[in-house]
């Protein structure tokens, strides 16, 4: 099956006091047709990153991608001028970003700014895009949606700003959307609701979505493959399945550890020990997470590990399976 989106050998720094420092460093992945990736790891691991990246929304003059490729549908999009990028963004690739709050502008309606999109992307009178924008609204879950069409941002409860903001990233129907933590500050009854709407709607419109996501709950719920991202690097690569039945990886194995199970008594919560690196502090040579491996040995601090076959679909990045790396250091 050929890929919707396809990433290779990524790498994105950040200019931080006129030195370069990459907060996504080597990756490569791709997203099949109808098919949910999901990204875990904790905050700081790259994953907004990544998905700027793909979209070409990286802040200018600061963050810039230095090397690889992102290709959708066949089409290189490292090339292309930011007028050819914004008929794409929004129409073929869109995001639901972080916190509906800020991503939505506190001074236009709601209304406002779906038509917006709808506007550049179609060809629509103003009246026809007002009622799809009313038709997006009761699809995503809205009720009175043409009265919240003419109400401003922060009249909305949160769960009510997020389905806006899904609402407008799939007003154009687009093949590939990227929901950035879509359930972040949701409390669980409507976090549920958010998840069986981009469900149901990726279904409906045979989307693909990245999503991107430190709940590993959310992840069994809505995934077809797991991408567990630290420190810029990808260290574990399976279907979900694999991931939560066999994880390999010291880190995914901690993440999974980390999960309060509802049939059994938890005394303390277990933790990872220690923090991400920053970008200034991220070690340039050996495994990154070393420092915070129960199991790492004296090679993981002078040694690189590689993403490597585990079995058929399930790729780790280790010293665990030494067999697949050469002994001698590397850079």
């Amino acid at each position: 099956m050929n890929s919707m989106l396809e990433v290779k050998n990524l790498k994105t720094g950040f200019d931080i006091d006129g030195a370069l420092y990459h907060a996504v460093d080597d990756v490569s992945f791709s997203v099949k047709p109808r098919q949910i990736v999901g990204i875990v790891g904790e905050s700081g691991c790259g994953k907004s990153v990544l998905s700027l990246s793909v979209m070409k929304l990286l802040p200018k003059g600061i963050g810039k991608i230095t090397n690889g490729e992102v290709i959708f549908q066949g089409k290189k999009l490292e090339g292309l001028t930011d007028d050819e990028m914004n008929k794409i963004r929004g129409k073929d690739i869109s995001m639901i970003f972080q916190e509906p709050m800020t991503s939505l502008n506190p001074v236009f309606t709601i209304g406002s700014q779906l038509t917006e999109i709808m506007l550049n992307h179609g060809d629509l009178s103003k009246k026809a895009a007002r009622d799809m924008a009313i038709q997006l609204l009761k699809s995503v879950g809205i009720s009175r949606p043409e009265k919240i069409v003419d109400e401003y941002p922060h009249q909305l409860s949160g769960g009510m700003r997020q389905r806006v903001m899904i609402a407008i990233a799939i007003a154009c129907q687009p093949k590939l959307l990227i929901a950035d933590e879509p359930t972040t500050a949701l409390d669980v009854t409507v976090q549920a609701q958010i998840l069986e709407l981009l469900k149901s709607i990726q279904e409906k419109n045979d989307m693909s979505i990245i999503l991107i996501t430190h709940d590993l709950g959310v992840v069994a719920e809505m995934c077809d493959e797991v991408i567990v991202m630290y420190a810029g690097k990808i260290v574990e690569r399976t279907d979900v399945d694999s991931l939560f039945h066999n994880p390999q990886h010291p880190y995914t194995k901690l993440l999974m550890a980390s999960i309060p199970r509802i049939d059994e008594e938890v005394g303390q919560l277990a933790t990872i020990q220690g923090i991400v690196p920053s970008l200034k502090n991220m070690p340039t040579i050996g495994c990154r997470f070393a420092d915070r491996c129960p199991s790492a040995k004296p090679e993981c601090k002078t040694v690189i590990p590689q993403l490597a076959k585990f079995e058929e679909g399930h790729e780790v990045s280790c010293l665990l399976f030494e067999s697949s790396y050469p002994k001698e250091s590397v850079r």
